[in-house]
């Protein structure tokens, strides 16, 4: 019976203005054929629970384009009860069946409504051409999802926050600086995808290699105004090769093994946007938010901790640093064993209550 009222709750609340009819979410498996890839500490990226619903959904954002995303949503909860609700963003150049699935059911099995969306020019969404690097219209997407979710009968309006993995951690946190909607912020193994493209890792990108970047591709504007082929630019490899790198090949174990490949994405971003992101500055006024809170979690050795330390160098009051011990980057996109799902929980528990 409860089943069946949860249902009626949800198929109502999704005739709101600028959404679909959802429909059953089909479950993401891991690629047949593929090397298995490291499972250590209990990778489990397409983990799945009986203890939740899923359905897919679709929203548009500002600009008129169609957001898809997943909704998760706990068995059980009382009829006619006001829910608090998370919007969580994959990794950059991933899509929702990377990471932000996981994470979304680990959070509903505490009784949150959770939203994973693909971002615009990814995966199930809108936008054209695809792989556009469009940091503005990301940030717009988790706005737009805290619209959707606004509109849902099971969802409290006023307990709304966001999580961003890796890339989504910055725009989330764009998002969050000019929509006071959004009441709380986590962020894991995050980028600042602005700083990253800008600068390189610990600043090891000198002006002269970034004008060289910048002009590269303003040429392929020219060739691909003239109806020329895309090109593709950094992203997870294809291939590993001796001259890989350490981070390459954290990368490939995850995008291009079983461990989590998914079929709806390459990775790659144009050559043509890519260098959008280099106007990109989601810390500039990051002390804004506040007093709305902030959570940082980064793994130990991560190679992306700089951009976790320098957010929370930056954000006002109250925020916290969470160092995950031995953990790297990747391993906190799966490794259910190092992700501190239990202080999410109380994040978002203390939070949006």
């Amino acid at each position: 019976m409860k089943q069946r009222l949860l249902g009626a709750l949800l198929l109502g609340s999704f005739a709101a203005p600028g959404a679909w009819a959802a429909s059953p979410a089909s479950v993401a498996r891991p690629t047949p054929g593929l090397a298995s890839g490291d499972t250590s500490n209990g990778a489990d990226n397409f983990y799945t629970s009986d203890k939740v619903t899923v359905q897919k959904v679709v929203f548009k954002n500002q600009y008129k384009m169609k957001v898809a995303g997943n909704l998760f949503v706990p068995k059980g909860l009382k009829r006619g009860a006001k829910n608090p609700a998370i919007v969580v963003g994959h990794p950059m150049g991933a899509v929702k069946e990377q990471s932000a699935n996981l994470y979304a059911t680990k959070l509903a099995e505490q009784g949150f409504i959770t939203l994973s969306l693909d971002l615009s020019f990814w995966g199930e969404s809108e936008g054209q051409p695809r792989n556009v690097v469009a940091p503005d219209v990301y940030s717009e997407d988790f706005s737009a999802a805290v619209d959707f979710l606004r509109t849902q009968q099971v969802v409290d309006r006023e307990r709304i926050g966001v999580l961003g993995i890796c890339g989504s951690g910055s725009f989330g946190i764009s998002a969050a600086k000019i929509d006071p909607r959004i009441k709380a912020v986590a962020t894991v193994s995050m980028y600042d995808m602005g700083a990253a493209n800008r600068n390189g890792l610990k600043h090891s990108v000198t002006l002269e290699q970034r004008k060289k970047v910048l002009e590269e591709a303003a040429l392929q504007r020219d060739v691909e105004f003239a109806g020329g082929e895309t090109k593709y630019t950094s992203g997870t490899p294809e291939a590993l090769t001796d001259r890989s790198t350490a981070i390459d090949r954290e990368f490939y174990d995850f995008y291009r093994t079983a461990r989590g490949h998914s079929s709806n994405t390459t990775t790659h971003p144009t050559l043509s946007s890519n260098t959008r992101f280099m106007n990109f500055y989601p810390f500039t006024d990051i002390e804004t938010i506040s007093p709305r809170p902030m959570l940082f979690i980064a793994g130990e050795n991560a190679h992306s901790r700089e951009f976790s330390d320098e957010a929370y160098r930056l954000a006002g009051e109250p925020k916290e640093l969470v160092i995950v011990p031995g953990a790297g980057h990747v391993d906190l996109y799966d490794r259910v064993g190092l992700i501190p799902f239990d202080k999410l929980t109380t994040f978002f528990r203390t939070n949006l209550k």
